[in-house]
């Protein structure tokens, strides 16, 4: 775990993750192990994602037509903007077992300002967005504030947190979805594309090339991989540990709110029961990415290539008919497998 007395030493792109070695011990190391460790510090991750594209293509023709291309375009930009929105309660040693709801509460009150307003034009559209961005700011915030503040685990304060939303989410639409949105809604955000590209993904996109230069290129990006090396030693060099656990959990919610968001849009009703498998699937895509369980390591590019891959795994395993009992089974064996591997990957950098 990086230190963040090794800002300096870093390499001055934090978002790519680098991780200094010691070259003494890596001189003294064998060429086979040499090799186990650079696959342990790289991943096969890129080597899996192409690997199952050729076995789904192989043997499901449909796996590689442009409509299916779209599906998993669409599918990813959901998981993408709430995968690199856990890595950054990740990166800071933290965990966000709340996007579920968070999801679910989004859609139901967004939905419902949306109704409220009426009319089908953009200002329903315009106060339902606002209402549920701002949901997701407040939800972060008091998750960031407990966990900072109180130094209360993130695990505990997440689950509670997201009880009460999924809880208020039920209330607020009795248990059934709502109904009668606007079609300016639905229509434009749910549906249309630019090209073969989906709107939803070039939103994902454009949040991937703000979160990459807030990572890489931002004081803050820096103060977030220094907490999460060690938040001790953050502190004694300056680093405002409490206001950067608070803004990755502030942003956390609000991104995961934006992909409530777009999913209430595809759906075209506001769903309390939306988005509880976001939880596994961004955890899982994070750190099968190589974002660190621990904190203070974490790749943006390789989060996005976590997120494709499980998105390229469930698409193909449905177009082969693979049960979804069998999916949650290979989705838990693959979560407990990048941890593990995590865990050996911190070894052979250290």
């Amino acid at each position: 775990m990086t230190s963040p007395l090794d800002l300096d030493a870093r390499s001055s792109k934090p978002g790519d993750g680098a991780v200094v070695g010691k070259p003494a011990e890596a001189a003294g190391r064998s060429g086979p192990s040499r090799i186990v460790s650079a696959l342990l510090r790289v991943g096969l991750l890129p080597v899996l994602l192409i690997a199952g594209v050729v076995v789904f293509a192989s043997i499901e023709p449909r796996f590689l037509t442009p409509l299916n291309g779209t599906n998993i375009g669409r599918q990813l930009s959901f998981l993408l903007i709430i995968t690199m929105a856990q890595m950054l309660v990740l990166v800071v040693a933290e965990i966000d077992m709340s996007v579920g709801s968070t999801i679910a509460l989004t859609s139901v009150v967004s939905s419902t300002v949306m109704v409220k307003v009426g009319g089908d034009g953009f200002t329903p559209v315009l106060a339902g967005m606002l209402a549920g961005l701002a949901l997701g700011l407040v939800i972060g915030l008091v998750n960031g504030v407990v966990v900072a503040k109180f130094r209360v685990p993130s695990f505990i304060v997440t689950i509670g947190s997201g009880a009460v939303a999924f809880g208020l989410a039920l209330i607020i639409s009795s248990g059934s979805p709502v109904t009668g949105l606007p079609r300016a809604f639905t229509t434009a955000l749910g549906n249309s594309s630019i090209g073969t590209v989906p709107l939803s993904l070039v939103i994902a996109l454009a949040v991937f090339g703000v979160l990459y230069l807030l990572l890489n290129w931002t004081t803050l990006g820096r103060y977030f991989y220094a907490v999460g090396g060690g938040e001790n030693a953050a502190r004694l060099v300056g680093v405002p540990v409490f206001r950067s656990k608070v803004l990755a959990f502030v942003l956390c919610s609000t991104l995961t709110s934006l992909a409530g968001i777009l999913l209430t849009a595809r759906v075209s009703s506001g769903e309390p029961n939306l988005g509880g498998q976001y939880v596994i699937l961004s955890i899982a895509a994070a750190v099968l990415g190589g974002t660190s369980f621990f904190g203070g390591e974490g790749r943006l590019s390789m989060v996005a290539i976590g997120a494709l891959f499980l998105v390229v795994l469930s698409n193909g395993m449905n177009l082969i008919r693979v049960s979804s009992y069998t999916q949650q089974v290979v989705l838990g064996v693959l979560l407990v497998a990048a941890v593990v591997i995590d865990r050996l990957r911190r070894r052979a950098t250290r």
